[in-house]
């Protein structure tokens, strides 16, 4: 049994740092690098590309609306070919930190609101795939199961990698619970690693009104920004390894 361990990294800016990039990269076996529209300078991306290249993580393109100010969490109804560009735009920069530091971009997941919206808005959903297909149709394209997203990256011949939320409650149908809900982020790095091995093995896990819902993943998610993000994420690793799951990146599997 194998499952790969993602998050989201590189979201800091300037002089701003946010998160611990560099612990979190001696734990996951994937970095969703933020590529300078929510989140993420030259510097800051050429940086986390560098240490991701040589501790063997492998590299994915978190791209995401044009909105630094909110972090990418506000929806944006950005036109479908503006918002084509604007994915081209960003998996080409990163690619280009990437290839710089020795390896590529192995993958495409997008972020926030846009992760969201892509759920069910059709027309966006569309934009993306075709921007991943475009740019490199050899792409993984990481999302939430059941979505619109992963549906159309599908039919359109892209690898599609099922992903579930370490730290994030579910909603009964499978979604996310919106950050401004209560409850919508967990903390108890305990119960986030029984949860994420509950997931591994195929298993329902409580949704925010107590009924059972079922996630099947391919990959967990630990949000790098998350308060004791580190500690969750080393929890959540020695659990999985404890009960013989292999943690391993899915991108990295056809080398």
């Amino acid at each position: 049994m194998r499952i790969d361990l993602n998050s989201d990294l590189g979201e800091g800016f300037g002089r701003w740092e946010l998160g611990d990039d560099e612990a979190l990269l001696s734990i996951v076996t994937s970095a969703n690098v933020a590529c300078g529209f929510h989140a993420g300078d030259p510097t800051v991306l050429r940086g986390v590309c560098g240490q991701a290249v040589r501790r063997g993580v492998a590299v994915g393109a978190q791209v995401g609306y044009r909105d630094l100010a909110g972090f990418g969490r506000r929806f944006i109804d950005v036109p479908a070919g503006e918002l084509t560009n604007d994915v081209i735009y960003q998996i080409g920069a990163l690619d280009a930190f990437a290839r710089i530091a020795g390896d590529r971009v192995r993958y495409v997941k997008p972020h926030g609101a846009l992760y969201n919206a892509i759920v069910h808005h059709e027309e966006q959903a569309r934009a993306v795939v075709e921007a991943v297909r475009l740019y490199d149709p050899g792409l993984s394209v990481l999302g939430l199961p059941g979505s619109r997203w992963l549906e159309l990256a599908e039919q359109a011949g892209l690898r599609t990698v099922r992903e579930a939320f370490a730290d994030r409650a579910y909603t009964p149908e499978g979604t996310l619970v919106p950050r401004r809900q209560p409850g919508a982020v967990l903390h108890d790095p305990d119960e986030i690693a029984e949860r994420c091995l509950r997931i591994v093995h195929g298993e329902p896990v409580t949704a925010v009104d107590g009924t059972p819902v079922r996630v099947r993943a391919d990959s967990l998610c630990v949000h790098g920004d998350t308060p004791g993000a580190v500690r969750v994420a080393e929890q959540v690793a020695r659990r999985l390894a404890d009960a013989g799951v292999r943690i391993a990146a899915f991108a990295l599997e056809r080398d």
